[in-house]
């Protein structure tokens, strides 16, 4: 038997039809492809009750781990639109980051998602605390100083509300 080389994987973003996330994240694993879909848990208020739901933490995307020869069978799995390409072609996403958006959720981390431009700051990087290790650019966003982390190509920021004593200048 021959093993895939796990170096040929890379991870790419992937549009997805509108309030699709979660059937093609299905959808995805039962045909075999590693796919990621970050949400975040939030309470919502209905009429008559409080309830606790997961949503997906940026709306109408999906992280799918494909090599080459399985590159265009991911797509045409149904409720998957394209690839999020950048001058014509899929951009891969490096691995740390889809690690470091991973980590963030994990460990409950303050953030909120914003597709606002942002010049680029001072690189900073987290010296204690849960997200040590950490890199991103020191920001200031609606007057909180903020470390910013780029989601490469699918334009989105993550804000991440970190304490100033536990970052360093990178």
């Amino acid at each position: 038997m021959i093993f895939p080389n796990p170096a040929e994987y890379r991870w790419y973003a992937a549009y997805t039809k509108s309030r699709n996330e979660k059937k093609v994240l299905a959808r995805l694993t039962e045909s075999g492809f590693e796919a990621y879909l970050p949400v975040l848990r939030k309470r919502k208020q209905w009429s008559d009750r409080l309830k606790w739901v997961e949503e997906p933490l940026i709306r109408s995307y999906i992280f799918i781990r494909v090599n080459e020869s399985e590159y265009y069978d991911a797509i045409n799995i149904p409720g998957l639109v394209c690839y999020v390409t950048f001058e014509g072609k899929a951009a891969p996403i490096p691995d740390r980051q889809i690690d470091t958006l991973k980590m963030l959720l994990h460990e409950g981390a303050e953030m909120e998602v914003s597709n606002e431009r942002f010049e680029p700051g001072q690189k900073v990087i987290v010296i204690a605390g849960t997200l040590i290790g950490m890199q991103g650019e020191m920001v200031e966003y609606r007057g909180r100083k903020k470390i910013l982390v780029r989601l490469g190509t699918t334009g989105t920021n993550l804000l991440v509300t970190v304490s100033l004593e536990l970052i360093e200048k990178d």
